[in-house]
């Protein structure tokens, strides 16, 4: 637990703020920029027990598809309180969230799907004027970070 919170410090103290609490858009990265959003908190956490806190911060470039507090919200207890004790498939699901190269959302809308960081594939659609990764709609686009570019969505997307 000393550890996760020496990590939290030395991000949050790493990274630059822009007015309430939102990012200079490419002069940090996605780590920093999940560390620093109080709505990424869960992510955040679950990123730090993957170990996966130092790849987001090296040099990418990545897309990440950003569950929020309110994503992780939808899953059972019983299953995040699993996945969270499990670091293998912790770390598994959320390289599912990554696919590595930037990808923004011009270029997101013309691919049907995508190849994940755990080899996993990705369909992309649009539904009602929204994109679509497997059945999480994306709620924010293009908050570019320093090693790649992070999309928001509403919900954790499972393999």
């Amino acid at each position: 637990m000393k550890r996760i919170a020496l990590l939290s410090a030395a991000l949050l103290t790493t990274t630059a703020l822009a007015g309430s609490g939102s990012m200079v858009p490419g002069r940090t990265t996605i780590a920093g920029i999940v560390a620093n959003d109080p709505n990424f908190s869960t992510l955040l956490s679950a990123v730090q027990a993957a170990g996966l806190v130092d790849t987001l911060n090296s040099a990418g470039p990545y897309t990440v598809f950003a569950p929020t507090n309110a994503a992780f919200a939808k899953v059972p207890q019983d299953q995040l309180n699993a996945l969270l004790n499990d670091r293998a498939k912790l770390r598994d699901l959320l390289l599912y969230h990554v696919v590595p190269g930037r990808v923004t959302s011009g270029q997101v809308v013309k691919l049907s799907n995508a190849t994940a960081a755990n080899n996993g594939t990705l369909r992309i659609s649009t539904m009602n004027g929204s994109v679509m990764i497997n059945d999480a709609r994306v709620t924010r686009a293009d908050i570019m970070a320093r090693n790649g570019v992070i999309h928001v969505v509403d919900s954790v997307i499972m393999p």
